[in-house]
């Protein structure tokens, strides 16, 4: 899969991001989880990497599975509306 930087660099704010699960990756870029790990992997410092790996590992958010049901929506309702990768105007 060929990915532009611009692309590139959404993911890894989502992978960041704790209120977003990594099923919302996937659907937005195509990503299972496995990949995402292995984007953040080379996209990282080792150090960064690791820290980020401690702090998803078992993170409820980041599976939506695990979500409370009362969460229906990838992203927190202060962030403007994402479609497709483009931020939306309000």
């Amino acid at each position: 899969m060929n990915l532009s930087e611009q692309d590139i660099d959404r993911i890894v704010q989502m992978a960041w991001e704790d209120r977003t699960p990594f099923e919302a990756i996937e659907t937005q870029f195509g990503l299972p989880e496995k990949a995402v790990i292995a984007l953040m992997r080379s996209q990282m410092k080792r150090s960064s990497f690791e820290m980020w790996r401690k702090r998803m590992n078992g993170r409820s958010t980041k599976h939506q599975a695990l979500r409370n049901d009362t969460v229906d929506r990838f992203h927190c309702s202060q962030q403007r509306s994402i479609s497709l990768n483009k931020i939306a105007k309000r």
